[in-house]
């Protein structure tokens, strides 16, 4: 704690620490960069609304979880897509059929930032590539290659 003076008034300064790791069941709360001039913007918002899809207003929010978790910034939009055809069928804002569809999030944005970190830091898909990391996240035969699909639909590869 430091104590300042200033002109008569004391000032009193705290540092607070917060824990460094982040449980599953908090609630990620996120500053989201300007996009409006990113062309991956531009590319996913195409891909949402030629489908009607209701994450179209997400798009920004996918384009951030990629950038803070080091994911390739179409994989999230396209577990979605998979998942819950871009939030058409997301209850409980499941937009990415987490826990087998049972997990519940406080928001759409909750649900993209949740699994983006789980994606980075959990031991299931810690230090993985996409392949490996859709094997884990589904390992049914032809999944990984859905997912890619739609991947190259949103965008082809860079």
């Amino acid at each position: 704690m430091r104590k300042l003076l200033f002109g008569g008034l004391a000032i009193v300064a705290v540092m607070v620490f917060l824990p460094a790791h982040i449980s599953q069941r908090q609630v990620h709360t996120v500053v989201t960069p300007d996009y409006r001039s990113d062309w991956r913007l531009d590319s996913l918002t195409r891909f949402f609304q030629r489908s009607a899809c209701p994450a179209l207003r997400y798009a920004g929010e996918f384009l951030a979880a990629a950038d803070i978790y080091d994911l390739d910034w179409r994989l999230l939009p396209s577990i979605s897509f998979i998942e819950s055809t871009g939030g058409k069928a997301a209850p409980n804002n499941n937009l990415f059929g987490w826990d087998a569809g049972r997990a519940w999030f406080p928001s759409a944005t909750a649900a993209i930032h949740e699994v983006g970190y789980q994606l980075t830091h959990s031991d299931l898909y810690r230090d993985k590539d996409v392949d490996e990391i859709l094997a884990a996240y589904n390992p049914n035969s032809g999944y990984a290659a859905k997912v890619k699909f739609v991947m190259r639909q949103i965008a082809p590869v860079e």
